[in-house]
């Protein structure tokens, strides 16, 4: 039986750019099987919800569903509350301001079917700028096994390009508004699901990492939720308190790095 894939975007303000999102989607050479909006009670006097409406009238060969959340739930309840409908094998995530290679889940696809102990499988994520073409490259890809030491130093699951089969059972906490998907990927990985990163740029963002809006803009909230997911592994019991420890002072050395790099930035525009 051919595999469904379901493909999952959050949606919050993001009037002008969820269609840049969904054309990527629309334009992959897999089919999808199904491509779930989950409106985030967006704030907007109706804006986003009007964008999605149009969007899923002007579309005809791709099923979408639009979800309405009645309360803001973030990117982690909003990712859950369109996973609990999905229908498909495997579950795909892309966030409305970012855009998939058109490859993307044909490549991802093919590659978790060959490897079926493969529970999650992510990609490189590359910075594109607007109205840029993304660019073809070589196959076949490789792919390494993350091991946990090596999500822990550093998220090398962007959830953009994450792919994992349906029956993993684990789910986004609801309760955090940073590093939800960080603490997902490592409650995966450290729980002993074969996870992998396929080594090719397969889908896009539009913003640098750490730049001046949305999410990243917020550098102290992040590395809070960083450290938050830090504990809750360790509560968990999934990694030690000792290792809890070191990967606290080890985020915060980061974090510092983090902080010079903006000042350093922002002199240089000067």
């Amino acid at each position: 039986m051919r595999s469904r894939v379901s493909v999952i975007i959050p949606c919050y303000r993001c009037a002008h750019t969820i269609g840049r999102a969904v054309d990527s989607v629309l334009r992959q050479t897999q089919s999808v099987t199904e491509l779930i909006l989950v409106e985030d009670c967006s704030a907007d006097d109706g804006v986003t919800l009007a964008a999605l409406s149009a969007l899923k009238a002007s579309q005809g060969n791709v099923p979408i569903s639009i979800v309405v959340l009645e309360r803001n739930s973030g990117p982690g309840g909003a990712r859950n509350a369109g996973w609990a409908i999905a229908q498909g094998d495997y579950i795909a995530f892309l966030d409305s301001d970012d855009s998939w290679h058109p490859r993307k889940l044909e490549i991802q696809l093919a590659w978790m079917q060959a490897h079926p102990e493969a529970r999650l499988t992510a990609g490189r994520s590359a910075l594109l700028a607007v109205g840029q073409s993304p660019q073809d490259f070589a196959l076949p890809a490789s792919a390494c096994l993350v091991s946990g030491a090596a999500l822990l130093r550093s998220n090398c699951f962007p959830t953009r390009t994450v792919m994992l089969c349906r029956d993993v059972e684990l789910r986004f906490d609801p309760a955090k508004r940073y590093a939800e998907d960080y603490l997902l990927w490592l409650r995966v990985v450290l729980s002993g699901m074969p996870s992998y990163v396929i080594d090719l740029p397969l889908a896009y963002t539009y913003k640098a990492e750490y730049g001046a809006s949305g999410l990243t803009a917020h550098l102290w909230k992040m590395e809070r939720g960083e450290i938050d997911t830090y504990l809750r592994v360790c509560a968990d019991g999934l990694i030690s308190k000792f290792a809890c420890c070191a990967l606290v002072l080890y985020s915060l050395l980061k974090f510092g790095r983090r902080l010079v790099v903006r000042v350093v930035k922002r002199l240089e525009h000067q």
